[in-house]
């Protein structure tokens, strides 16, 4: 047997591919498990029932009665050579279905939605709510809010299910009588 004589050279430079193939093979490993780790499903999430004492239902009117009561108010209006906007909210104060009729001023619209909003948040026509102001004038601060005549409720069961309001006429006393002119016709 021949006996080679290492040098220190020799020593480095194979004690540093040891330590690099080390050092690979641990990286391989690693990402061999990462990849995996990537690649495996999520636990799926845990379903939670809700029960019957922890939720609610509500009434709302369908897009088919909502379109209904505003073209109502909006042909009541029509017949008295009025041109107005009519809004419908539904129990949450968002907007179903806004009806511009032909001429009406361009405050009308949003004025019509304030005054659904305001009716369906208190459950009142809003010439009601208007002379609250005089108890409570803070009332008007509230965001979203319009206490001029106009604005009539929808109920079902005696709970409010949605407003409609209406904007544009000389007088807010017209523009009520045409929002109940929609919430009657509701009834037919």
């Amino acid at each position: 047997m021949k006996h080679v004589k290492k040098t220190s050279r020799t020593r480095v430079v194979t004690g540093g591919a040891i330590v690099a193939a080390l050092a690979l093979g641990g990286f391989g490993a690693y990402s061999a498990s990462a990849t995996g780790e990537n690649t495996a499903a999520a636990p799926a999430a845990a379903v939670a029932k809700a029960d019957a004492k922890n939720t609610t239902r509500s009434t709302h009117l369908t897009i088919e009665a909502a379109t209904k009561a505003a073209q109502a108010t909006l042909d009541a209006a029509e017949k008295e050579n009025q041109r107005v906007s009519v809004a419908v909210v539904d129990r949450n104060g968002n907007t179903i279905v806004t009806l511009r009729g032909d001429g009406a001023g361009p405050q009308s619209y949003e004025s019509a939605e304030k005054k659904a909003y305001t009716a369906v948040s208190w459950n009142a026509p809003t010439s009601v709510l208007a002379g609250r102001l005089a108890q409570a004038p803070t009332l008007k601060d509230i965001p979203g809010t319009l206490f001029l005549a106009g604005g009539a409720p929808v109920t079902a069961k005696g709970a409010p299910i949605a407003g409609i309001g209406v904007a544009g006429a000389p007088s807010g006393d017209l523009d009520e009588k045409f929002a109940q002119a929609g919430v009657a016709a509701l009834g037919k």
